[in-house]
C-alpha cells in the first residue's frame, strides 16, 4: 500500500463529515472543514491511481483547489459523509482500467455502487429490473410475501417502489430515480446496523399522499371535465326546450 493509500484509510477511521455549527458559506458554497482535509487525502491517493491528471485536469496548483472544491460541495450535496462511503469508491477505482482522473458524479457512482455491493444490495438498474419483472409476475402468487425473494431487503425495497409506482403512475424515468433514493435509504438503514426484518402482510394504504403538482392536475382535469358535463347538459336543456317549442308551433297550425 501506497503511504498516501495508508493515510487515506487511517482518515476513514475517523467516521464521517457534513455540515455542522462550523461551517462556512464561501463563494455560495458549503464547506465542511471535515471534508476538506479527507479530499486533500482522496486526491493525494487518487493521483496514485490515476497518473495522467498530472498532464491533464490538475496541470496547474489552481486547477487542483479548483477542483477539491468542487468534489466537496458534490459529496456534501449527494450525501456522501461517509468514510465507508468513500472507501467503496476507491476500491472501485482502484478497479478501474482508466489512467483518467474521474468527475466527481463518477467518483459519487463509485461509492453508491460500492456501497451497495457491501451491504448486499442491487444496484439501481438491477433494482428496476426487479420491480418491473414483479410487477408482470405478481398475479402468478396468492401475496407479495409468497414471491420467491432472495433476501429480505429486495422485498421491502421492490414492494415499496411497486406502491409508488403504480399509485403515483409513475414514468421510466421517475420511476428509476426512486430507485436510487430508496437504495440510498436501506443502505443508510444497514449502515447504521438495523437488522431488515423478513417479508410480512402489510396493511393497505387507503390514502397515499401526492405532490402539489399531481394535485393541482388532478383538480384541473375534474374541473374540465365538471365543465364538459356542465355543458352537455345545458346543450340537453335547450334541446329540450327546442322540441317543445316546435311541438307547440305544429300543433297551433294543425
Amino acid at each position: 500500500m501506497t503511504k498516501p493509500e495508508s493515510g487515506f484509510n487511517d482518515q476513514l477511521q475517523n467516521g464521517h463529515f457534513g455540515p455542522s455549527g462550523a461551517d462556512q458559506q464561501q463563494e455560495g458554497r458549503l464547506v465542511d472543514s471535515n471534508a476538506e482535509r479527507l479530499v486533500d487525502t482522496l486526491f493525494a491517493s487518487l493521483k496514485v491511481i490515476f497518473p495522467a491528471s498530472f498532464s491533464t485536469v490538475l496541470k496547474h496548483p489552481r486547477d487542483e483547489a479548483t477542483a477539491k472544491r468542487q468534489w466537496v460541495a458534490a459529496f456534501i450535496e449527494n450525501g456522501i459523509t461517509s468514510g465507508h462511503q468513500i472507501s467503496a469508491g476507491m476500491k472501485l477505482a482502484r478497479a478501474s482500467v482508466s489512467p483518467f482522473w474521474p468527475t466527481p458524479g463518477q467518483f459519487i457512482n463509485w461509492c453508491r455502487k460500492g456501497d451497495y455491493a457491501a451491504a448486499d444490495l442491487p444496484d439501481e438498474h438491477a433494482l428496476y429490473d426487479m420491480v418491473i419483472r414483479y410487477s408482470a409476475r405478481r398475479g402468478l402468487y396468492n401475496s407479495p410475501e409468497a414471491y420467491p425473494w432472495q433476501a429480505n431487503t429486495h422485498y421491502w425495497l421492490v414492494t415499496t417502489l411497486y406502491s409508488q409506482m403504480t399509485s403515483h403512475n409513475l414514468s421510466e424515468g421517475e420511476l428509476r430515480k426512486a430507485c436510487e433514493k430508496e437504495l440510498e435509504k436501506m443502505s443508510r438503514r444497514i449502515r447504521e446496523g438495523e437488522s431488515i426484518p423478513p417479508p410480512r402482510a402489510q396493511l393497505e394504504k387507503i390514502y397515499v399522499p401526492v405532490s402539489p403538482e399531481r394535485a393541482r392536475a388532478h383538480i384541473s382535469r375534474l374541473k374540465m371535465l365538471l365543465k364538459r358535463k356542465s355543458m352537455h347538459e345545458l346543450r340537453a336543456v335547450s334541446a329540450t326546450k327546442s322540441a317543445s317549442a316546435d311541438k307547440g308551433v305544429l300543433g297551433t297550425m294543425h
